[in-house]
């Protein structure tokens, strides 16, 4: 009976180590894992009625990332944010994802770059101007920077 009783804490003892061995080696592993980076490269300020292309470069350890599970541009205007539309990028050159949007107003609008690349969600947000908007006109935006925006 001690034997056994003597086995059984062996294989604990044993099966413990393993799974924090294990629980190391995956931890090691996740701070490998680089950053998605996702960088928006169009302009900020346009004139009403222009045709806009929407870029955003997309990029892991400085290399281009043409394999991205998405590329979604989410565009309104701002203290309008429950009207938003979204337009799909698609991959134009190395890590370059495009969409095109007119801007049909004069106005503060903003843009969401949601990207979902090797396992990770980045979404930089860019202040768009159209023309040249009346301050007094323009509303406060209502959106958020983090991933918990509305």
């Amino acid at each position: 009976m001690k034997k056994w009783l003597a086995l059984v804490a062996l294989a604990l003892v044993v099966s413990g180590c393993t799974q924090e061995d294990s629980h190391e080696d995956h931890t090691m592993h996740d701070e490998d894992v680089a950053i998605v980076e996702v960088e928006i490269i169009n302009e900020a300020v346009y004139n009403p009625g222009d045709e806009v292309t929407l870029s955003a470069r997309v990029s892991q350890s400085g290399e281009a990332v043409d394999d991205a599970e998405e590329v979604l541009f989410e565009v309104w205007e701002s203290g309008h944010y429950e009207e938003s539309q979204k337009i799909e990028g698609e991959l134009s050159e190395d890590g370059v994802y495009e969409a095109t949007y007119t801007f049909e107003t004069e106005g503060v609008f903003y843009m969401f770059a949601h990207t979902t690349a090797r396992d990770m969600h980045v979404m930089p947000k860019q202040m768009i101007t159209i023309g040249n908007p009346d301050p007094a006109d323009v509303l406060e935006d209502n959106s958020s920077d983090t991933m918990n925006h509305k």
